[in-house]
């Protein structure tokens, strides 16, 4: 497994459990609470802080354990790096353009933020389960 693939399990793992935890967080909150009184601001920044700071951490650390890999990376990597951020991409403009469609219906801001944050989590899951099919069959 290359350095590449190994970060990219961590980074998948990160965009399933930190927004998961924030979804909890934050939804569980609508059955007693109306929406625009919802505390979403401050869980938001700290589920993307703690997604960057998380991934710099797990990076360093697959780097001290399999440190002659960290500094490869071939043909193959960029590639399957390539495809899945283009196929990521197409998933983000889906979800952009549903983002639009909210605001343009006046819909409260916390819809618009969760909605945004929702299409940067798909794409990061999209991309990365593309990226992954592409390691694991090899094409």
């Amino acid at each position: 497994m290359s350095f590449d693939e190994k970060n990219l399990w961590l980074y998948t793992a990160l965009a399933i459990v930190i927004p998961a935890v924030y979804a909890v967080t934050v939804f569980s909150q609508l059955a007693s609470t109306p929406v625009t009184e919802i505390t979403y601001i401050a869980p938001l920044l700290i589920s993307i802080g703690a997604a960057i700071v998380l991934a710099i951490i797990g990076s360093i650390v697959i780097s001290m354990i399999w440190p002659r890999d960290a500094s490869r990376s071939d043909e193959r990597d960029a590639l399957f790096s390539r495809r899945g951020e283009l196929v990521g991409y197409y998933v983000l403009s889906a979800g952009v353009v549903g983002v639009l469609v909210l605001t343009m219906l006046g819909v409260e801001h916390f819809w618009i933020a969760n909605a945004i944050y929702g299409a940067f989590i798909a794409s990061a899951i999209v991309s990365s389960v593309v990226k992954i099919v592409a390691y694991r069959r090899g094409a």
